[in-house]
């Protein structure tokens, strides 16, 4: 599937970057800095650049007024979506500023809502926002794995393969049954049969099968 990268300004940078031919980056705002340290120029740059300072020098430039009620990341990510582009995988989008942390995960809720998948990497660790729906972990995923509901309840919820299962349970969004499980070792898989849940876990976002 080929991905659409969105580079912030934030942490949560991989040690090295490479993608595909068919594949889009974009650097949202001053997530152009970070690319440089790969040697890496991006397909586009989206922003105010406001944080940058000044409009770079890219193959193409959106450029976008800062009174406005997309963040950088939003409109990198509706950029993707009008081309075509239903994966998304953001880097630099958490650290410094919690509230810009939870509105990167809104943006995950946004792509899930547009019929996407979007994730979004951190200090080793990857989210995801799912919505009714079945997917599979890879035997490789080891180590801390959580599930908290965006929506007011999710029910018909199965974890299978994982230290602590499920089957067909409510997790509601007032309490948090689903914090700190753990992968087992084998092929893990999580139904969420009505309702938008919040994945996080340790590792890649490679590790989700998609």
């Amino acid at each position: 599937m080929d991905t659409c990268y969105i580079f912030g300004a934030g942490e949560g940078l991989p040690e090295k970057f490479t993608k595909n031919e068919k594949d889009l980056l974009i650097a949202a705002d001053a997530g152009i800095k970070k690319l440089t340290d790969y040697g890496v120029s991006p397909d586009m740059a989206v922003g105010d650049f406001d944080s940058l300072g000044f409009v770079p020098d890219c193959r193409e430039i959106i450029r976008h007024p800062v009174r406005k009620d997309d963040t950088d990341t939003m409109l990198a990510v509706k950029t993707g979506l009008k081309k075509g582009y239903c994966k998304f995988v953001i880097f630099g989008g958490t650290g410094g500023r919690p509230d810009h942390t939870f509105a990167n995960i809104q943006t995950l809720n946004y792509i899930c809502a547009k019929g996407g998948t979007g994730f979004l990497c951190f200090d080793g660790f990857t989210a995801c926002v799912i919505k009714n729906r079945s997917i599979s972990f890879s035997a490789e995923a080891t180590g801390d794995f959580s599930l908290f509901a965006l929506s007011e309840q999710l029910s018909g919820v199965t974890i299978k393969n994982m230290l602590y299962n499920l089957d067909n349970s409510d997790i509601s969004y007032e309490f948090p049954l689903g914090v700190s499980n753990s992968f087992t070792g084998k092929g893990a898989e999580i139904t969420v049969s009505n309702g938008t849940a919040l994945l996080i876990w340790r590792g890649k976002h490679t590790l989700l099968e998609l």
